[in-house]
């Protein structure tokens, strides 16, 4: 059975959705984590007793003095993240730095100022997008933010792998998150477009945040020892008939 017995891990983004549910299952399966988010309370909704660190993970000084004090860790997951839908047309340019500053600075920075916290032999996990990978409409950029989190974890594992540091990105397609709740809501039509979004794989469903998790606990854990610069789709097929 897969462990993560004695680790520590950072989860960014854990106070909902993939961080959420990543950061309970990696607590179910022994590791001590360390939950980071802009608000306090839902990350101490997520793991009642953990370790909760207010934190913007896109603020330099911030994540900085965060790296000063925080202890050796075995593990990263960095779920954080934002979507703010449009055209390279349509967004503006305050929206495009907000992409790049939510899903690339923030993972970016992390990486920057924690790297001396990583013990050797450590795994990090980025959260990329499928479609950081293949571009839909209405989406431009985020998928150029996403794009940015697959090079860097590739950057990441090339960088680390003399101290056995290994980086990987998980690209997920279409999970039912408050994220995409947020987006339905929004939508003129919040029904078409839920059929729309599940209908863009074979499986013909969205995914849960249970499906990532269980990925990112693999990549994690000492079973995944050789894996490192990888994007791993998982979109229920969708590369397979699309990319």
């Amino acid at each position: 059975m897969t462990t993560l017995a004695g680790k520590r891990i950072l989860v960014t983004g854990a106070g909902s959705g993939i961080g959420r549910a990543a950061a309970r299952r990696f607590h179910e399966l022994g590791a001590e984590v360390i939950l980071a988010g802009r608000r306090l309370e839902p990350l101490q909704e997520t793991l009642p007793g953990a370790v909760c660190i207010a934190l913007d993970h896109a603020a330099d000084e911030a994540v900085a003095a965060f790296a000063r004090t925080c202890p050796a860790l075995d593990g990263l997951f960095l779920a954080a993240g934002e979507l703010v839908p449009g055209s390279v047309e349509t967004t503006s340019a305050a929206d495009f730095d907000r992409m790049v500053s939510a899903n690339l600075k923030g993972p970016w920075l992390i990486c920057h100022h924690l790297s001396n916290c990583l013990t050797t032999g450590a795994s990090v996990v980025l959260v990329g997008s499928n479609i950081g990978i293949r571009a839909i409409p209405d989406s431009a950029a985020y998928s150029v933010a996403k794009a940015g989190v697959h090079m860097l974890a590739k950057v990441l594992a090339l960088e680390w792998a003399p101290r056995q540091v290994r980086c990987n990105a998980i690209a997920p397609g279409p999970v039912h998150t408050p994220m995409v709740d947020v987006r339905l809501a929004a939508s003129a039509d919040p029904d078409g477009d839920l059929a729309k979004l599940a209908s863009v794989n074979p499986l013909h469903r969205l995914g849960t945040v249970e499906e990532v998790a269980a990925l990112a606990v693999h990549l994690l854990s000492d079973e995944s020892r050789w894996t490192t610069g990888t994007v791993i789709p998982l979109d229920g097929g969708a590369m397979a008939v699309f990319g």
